[in-house]
């Protein structure tokens, strides 16, 4: 979503509030409480699956959590997809081991990092998840540091604490009976990062979570790419109430939807209190279906057809304000939608969007006779199977009852256009209890090492390496600075090191190679031929292009099947002298002048295959022998 598209408001007179739950996978040989890899599968390779039904339990209160309540209500069945390197564990057939010490030592330094106090004693619990992203029906999470803190240009913002949780199951795809999940990702060490309320603007709730970002890539231990960070973000204005939109993938995305829920929060505000003044309320679900007996809705012909039925909510009062936006192209009736969408319905029809769809004027006058509605209400509709109907407009009739209340607390997911959609009710503390499989732990702080933060890092690599500030904080800030550090402590020349790694990289991949195919050992193989003179630096992209393409060859054949093995100063010579002798009127009228020009060519000519210094001074000497 746009900036530009949305209303401005001041943030500090609505008192916005925010928090950052910040989650990031790490990059570990083995999952947190077994041996499996933790290495990305493709669904195709998997060789078996297991089906789940899962249901909630009570916690040890004896209480139930509200949202795995209602995540229950929602029939469906759960697809889990294993591999070769999928362990029982995993698929909950075997109790967990222990705590995985490497990323327990990972973990440690991150709670350096943030200046947390680490606990004394660290105990495993069960977080009760009923979505289906874990066989067990819970998530397992360890407390491991408290009350620390980061700096940023707004001032200090709170670190609430710092877990050590297990990633849960990747979705591969939704079907008509469920939800298929891959195992690959789960149990792989997670840390989950909490800040506390401080943060009162949307570019606040970006830097913060810049800067913790950049603290937890300074361990060097923590998966890249798309989907191994998350962010979530709690908002809230003064009136309205804490939300939580889970799945922001990027930074520009946390300030966009902070501002998109200020935004929706006070328009909910405008409408409660609109609401109130007409003294409005929520009526009595009915069966409306003989009003649409004879219809040529499209929609509820087929629902009808099928053996369903409509049902019906009279909203008193409401007229005008179900089709109000709330956020762009998304209104108070999108939110009653989402909410009926939960129970398998397409979504509802409301009297502020109808006579539409194919439902006439007429029916919309009998729909009122039929529950009782005036104009100055509205009335909300679903279509569907007879169970989901009346599901879904009861879920739809109680998100119209929070309305006149005001803001609902609540947890929204991301949308890719900065709004947000309704997923679930805030989780309560009925859905934690302790894990009996695990020993605790105790972590000892002392044991680990504090790592150099990457803005450091980059002063370091300008100072120690000679590379410009730009160059450095590319490597720094990027995924390969250890593989850099090893290559300058072989003897490579720096500045080609991390050219290659960041520049060279970022071109062949926007020419389409695959570089994530690219190893260390092949980085490091390529930086020997070239400084064995086997290789010139101008063959780099192509010999990387086609290790990026065919990963199984080495670097030497690669330099084979680039066609680019080295040339003797001879075959040199010969190829200079030809773009020499047919630039030759050229040489004559400008002398050394033509020199860059002719350099260009000749490297052209000899494809990457000599060093530009050796061919450069055999240039500058045939065309001093002609001018």
């Amino acid at each position: 979503m746009s900036t530009d598209a949305t209303p401005e408001y001041d943030h500090e007179e609505l008192g916005l509030v925010a928090g950052l739950e910040i989650h990031q996978q790490l990059d570990t040989a083995t999952k947190l409480f077994c041996d499996s890899p933790t290495t990305e599968r493709d669904p195709d390779e998997a060789d078996r699956s297991i089906t789940r039904r899962l249901h909630p339990t009570k916690s040890e209160l004896g209480e139930l959590d509200d949202a795995a309540m209602e995540e229950s209500r929602v029939d469906r069945e759960f697809t889990y997809l294993g591999y070769d390197t999928t362990c029982l564990v995993e698929e909950d057939d075997e109790p967990p081991r222990r705590v995985d010490e490497e990323a327990l030592s990972v973990a440690l330094q991150i709670a350096d990092l943030l200046d947390l106090s680490v606990v004394d004693q660290a105990h495993v619990m069960r977080k009760l998840v009923i979505d289906g992203s874990n066989t067990s029906g819970f998530q397992r999470s360890i407390l491991l540091g408290q009350a620390g803190e980061i700096e940023t240009s707004e001032g200090t913002v709170s670190i609430a604490d710092l877990m050590l949780e297990e990633e849960s199951a990747k979705r591969v795809e939704e079907t008509d009976d469920g939800v298929v999940y891959s195992l690959d990702r789960l149990g792989v060490p997670l840390v989950e990062i909490g800040t506390g309320p401080d943060i009162r603007s949307p570019e606040g709730a970006r830097e913060a979570a810049e800067r913790i970002g950049m603290l937890l890539r300074s361990t060097g231990a923590v998966k890249r790419g798309l989907g191994t960070i998350r962010q979530d973000v709690n908002v809230s204005i003064a009136d309205g109430a804490r939300v939580e939109v889970k799945g922001v993938q990027d930074l520009q995305g946390i300030e966009d939807i902070v501002r998109g829920e200020v935004g929706r929060q006070a328009e909910l505000l405008e409408i409660r209190d609109e609401l109130r003044e007409r003294d409005a309320s929520v009526g009595d679900v009915s069966d409306v279906t003989d009003v649409f007996a004879d219809t040529e809705s499209s929609v509820i012909r087929g629902a009808l057809d099928a053996g369903g039925k409509v049902t019906a909510v009279p909203l008193f009062g409401f007229d005008g304000l179900v089709g109000r936006e709330i956020q762009p192209d998304r209104r108070l009736g999108t939110e009653l939608s989402d909410h009926a969408k939960r129970h398998g319905a397409g979504g509802i029809f409301h009297t502020d969007e109808l006579p539409a769809y194919g439902v006439t004027d007429e029916e919309v006058d009998a729909l009122r006779d039929a529950v009782g509605a005036d104009p100055a209400d509205a009335v909300a509709i679903v279509a569907a199977d007879p169970e989901t109907a009346d599901l879904a407009i009861e879920a739809a009739a109680e998100r119209a009852e929070t309305a006149v209340e005001g803001v609902p607390e609540e947890t929204r997911g991301a949308n890719d256009d900065g709004t947000t959609r309704y997923l679930r009710p805030l989780p309560g503390a009925a859905r934690m209890y302790p894990e009996t499989d695990v020993p605790p732990v105790e972590p000892d702080p002392s044991d680990v090492e504090r790592p150099e933060l990457l803005d450091e890092k980059a002063e370091r690599y300008t100072e120690e390496f000679g590379l410009g500030a730009g160059l450095a904080e590319q490597v720094a800030f990027g995924q390969r600075f250890p593989l850099f550090e090893t290559a300058a402590d072989r003897g490579v020349d720096p500045t080609f090191a991390a050219s290659t790694l960041e520049s060279t990289t970022t071109e062949i991949r926007r020419d389409g190679a695959p570089v994530d195919a690219l190893t260390d050992d092949h980085f490091l193989a390529l930086f020997d031929l070239v400084e064995e003179g086997d290789l010139a630096k101008e063959g780099v992209p192509e010999v990387l292009t086609t290790l990026a393409e065919r990963p199984e060859l080495s670097a030497a054949e690669a330099v084979e099947a680039a066609g680019l093995s080295g040339v003797s100063e001879d075959e040199v010579r010969e190829a200079v002298v030809e773009v020499v002798e047919r630039n030759a009127d050229q040489i004559e009228a400008e002398g050394m002048g033509a020199f860059s020009g002719l350099m260009g060519e000749a490297m052209g000519a000899l494809r990457g295959k000599a060093d530009g210094e050796v061919v450069s001074d055999v240039l500058r000497e045939e065309i001093g022998k002609r001018s």
